[in-house]
């Protein structure tokens, strides 16, 4: 009898080990000439969670935070696995400041100025397509307005 509960004990704790979000609603972005396929973080929740426990992303893949309103925006890396670049925009797409950011650290990573979003791809692939501060990315989720 103590076998079985042991092994129930086993299985609950494996289903509640955390798992890293792959089910988010999607969207396409432009930067230039490279197309984007990221996954939108619109919730509290989903913005919390973010691509913790993720051990890899495709390079062209990436997560979009949406906010409610536009505010200073700040990141850290608790819980996750892989080395990324956050992209701070503003709402016509215009990326404000970067920001690289370091596996499983508690350092913050805040936006320059106030941004309703917040594009984390793999860290170095905006430094690979020489895209900076100033660069405008396309995408329909760029042209609405908060409402």
């Amino acid at each position: 009898m103590s076998f079985g509960l042991l092994m129930a004990g086993s299985l609950a704790s494996a289903q509640s080990m955390p798992a890293p979000q792959l089910d988010l609603a999607r969207t396409q972005l432009t930067a230039g000439m490279h197309r984007l396929d990221v996954q939108l973080a619109k919730t509290p929740d989903q913005r919390q969670i973010g691509l913790m426990w993720r051990k890899e992303m495709p390079q062209h893949e990436g997560m979009l935070f949406v906010f409610e309103q536009a505010t200073i925006q700040c990141f850290w890396m608790r819980n996750t696995l892989i080395p990324l670049t956050a992209a701070f925009v503003e709402d016509d797409g215009t990326i404000v400041n970067l920001a690289d950011m370091q596996p499983q650290k508690d350092d913050s990573h805040c936006s320059s100025k106030p941004v309703r979003f917040v594009l984390e791809m793999n860290q170095g692939w905006f430094a690979k397509r020489q895209i900076k501060p100033g660069f405008k990315l396309g995408g329909a989720v760029f042209s609405k307005r908060p409402g």
